[in-house]
């Protein structure tokens, strides 16, 4: 198993109550992705809240369907980081900013492909496996008669929603007076 560096998730979800609850399930509900892989990935049941995250994120547009699109997403993002930080002069701190959430029927070579991503794009890409088969997640994010084994949220705060979605239930209440 690889050691992986410590988990940095996007501000929102550091900011947020449940944000420590997220950082636990993330590090300790994990399995190895494939058989013999060195990548271990969180693994969350689909629920209520991670539903509603995942169709709105959809809705918003900031989902991107399939491994190639999202291979060719990722690699057309990290020219653009590259670029912008030797025009600044300055590296920017890495984060979470990019999810990969996957069905849990993929075949073997599938999910080599998706730690091949995970290693090329390191600390800013995350992968979350969740209990479903292709045919659940695709119906969910993209409707009736759709299939999906992968699909990447590619914003930050559709990030954000899905991950706090993850500590279920409603954001807690303000309780300043």
């Amino acid at each position: 198993m690889r050691d992986t560096p410590p988990l940095r998730l996007p501000r929102l979800v550091e900011a947020d109550p449940r944000g420590q609850q997220v950082i636990r399930l993330l590090s300790t509900q994990t399995r190895l992705l494939w058989q013999g892989g060195e990548w271990e990935v969180p693994v969350a049941t689909l629920s209520e809240e991670l539903s509603a995250a995942l169709r709105s994120a959809c809705r918003a547009g900031k989902v991107v369907q399939g491994l190639e699109d999202a291979r060719r997403c990722l690699a057309d993002e990290q020219r653009g980081l590259r670029l912008a930080d030797r025009q600044s002069g300055v590296q920017r701190g890495i984060r979470v900013s990019r999810l990969l959430v996957l069905s849990a029927d993929g075949a073997e070579r599938f999910y080599r492909s998706v730690e091949s991503l995970l290693l090329m794009h390191g600390p800013r890409l995350l992968a979350l496996r969740l209990d479903v088969d292709a045919a659940t997640l695709g119906e969910l994010v993209f409707g009736h008669g759709r299939s999906a084994r992968l699909v990447m949220l590619e914003h930050k705060d559709a990030v954000s929603e899905v991950l706090l979605a993850l500590a279920g239930g409603a954001k807690p209440a303000d309780t300043r007076g």
